[in-house]
C-alpha cells in the first residue's frame, strides 16, 4: 500500500459521488467508498488516500516501480489531493454568491486517463449525466485513440460521432495534445482547433482532463442557473473575481443546484 497525503480540509464523499456517477462499466467502479481500476484500489481515511494494487506489486521492485510511480501520479491529479483547499476556500468565500455555498474542501475530479473524460466532454454535448454514461458504457471495448479513430459509432450524431474521430485521430498522432499547455488559454486554442469541440467542451476537458484549476464552461445552462445569470456575459463578468480558482466555483455551483 501506498499513502498519498492530501490537504485537508477534503470532501472525499462529494468527490465520489460526482466521479461514480460517470463510472465507465468495465473499467472502473466505486463500491464503499473506494475505486477500483485493473488491479488498483484507491480508498480514503483521515490522513491520506491509500493507493494499492491488486497484484501485490506496489512495494516498487524493477519494472513495479514505474506503475507505482504512474499510478500515484494518475491518482493525485484524478483525486486533486495538491489542492490547497484552505486558500481556495478563503479566496472564493470572499463572493456574496458562493459564500453561501460554500463547502470546505470540495475539490475538482480529474481523470484517470484524460482522453476518455475528453471523449465523454463531447459525448455530453447537450444531453444529461445518465444519458452520457450510457454511451461511454456502449464505447468502453473501443475507448482507445486507435480504435476510434476509425470507429462508425452509431446512433450518434454524426457531427458528434465526427468530432469523436477527430480527436481519436489527433490524439493517436500526438499523445501530448491532452498534456497540460503552458496556460489555459494555449489549451483552449488547441482544442477549439478541432472540428466539433467548442468553448464548452474544451473548457470541460480543461478543467477535468488537463487539470486546469481556472477553467471554466461558462456556457454551461446549469452554471449559469445556479449563479442567477442566464446570459453567459454576466456569468463571465462575475466570474473573473473567482480566478485564479473557477473551476472550484464551477463545482460549488452544480453542486448547489
Amino acid at each position: 500500500m501506498i499513502a498519498l497525503p492530501y490537504r485537508p480540509p477534503y470532501r472525499w464523499d462529494a468527490l465520489v459521488a460526482f466521479l461514480s456517477a460517470r463510472a465507465i462499466d468495465a473499467i472502473e467502479s466505486f463500491a464503499d467508498g473506494r475505486y477500483r481500476r485493473g488491479g488498483v484500489s484507491i480508498a480514503f481515511d483521515d490522513a491520506s488516500v491509500i493507493l494499492s494494487r491488486g497484484d501485490g506489486e506496489e512495494s516498487g521492485r524493477g519494472g513495479p516501480v514505474f506503475a507505482a510511480q504512474d499510478d500515484m501520479a494518475r491518482a493525485r491529479r484524478m483525486f486533486d489531493l495538491d489542492a490547497d483547499s484552505i486558500e481556495i476556500d478563503r479566496h472564493l468565500a470572499l463572493d456574496t454568491l458562493l459564500c453561501k455555498i460554500m463547502r470546505p474542501g470540495t475539490r475538482v475530479p480529474g481523470a484517470w486517463e484524460p482522453f476518455e473524460v475528453a471523449v465523454r466532454a463531447i459525448v455530453g454535448q447537450q444531453i444529461s449525466v445518465r444519458g452520457a454514461t450510457t454511451i461511454m458504457n456502449r464505447l468502453a471495448p473501443i475507448l482507445t485513440p486507435q480504435q476510434l479513430a476509425e470507429a462508425e459509432l452509431p446512433g450518434m450524431p454524426r457531427a458528434r460521432a465526427e468530432a469523436i474521430r477527430g480527436l481519436a485521430r489527433a490524439v493517436a498522432d500526438d499523445a501530448t495534445l491532452l498534456a497540460p499547455a503552458a496556460s489555459l488559454d494555449e489549451s483552449i486554442e488547441r482544442l477549439t482547433a478541432m472540428r466539433g469541440i467548442g468553448p464548452w467542451t474544451a473548457q470541460y476537458i480543461a478543467m477535468r482532463a488537463l487539470h486546469h484549476p481556472d477553467a471554466f464552461p461558462s456556457s454551461d445552462l446549469g452554471l449559469r442557473k445556479a449563479a442567477a445569470a442566464m446570459r453567459i456575459n454576466d456569468l463571465e463578468k462575475r466570474a473573473e473575481r473567482w480566478r485564479p480558482f473557477r473551476a472550484y466555483a464551477a463545482m460549488l455551483l452544480w453542486e448547489s443546484l
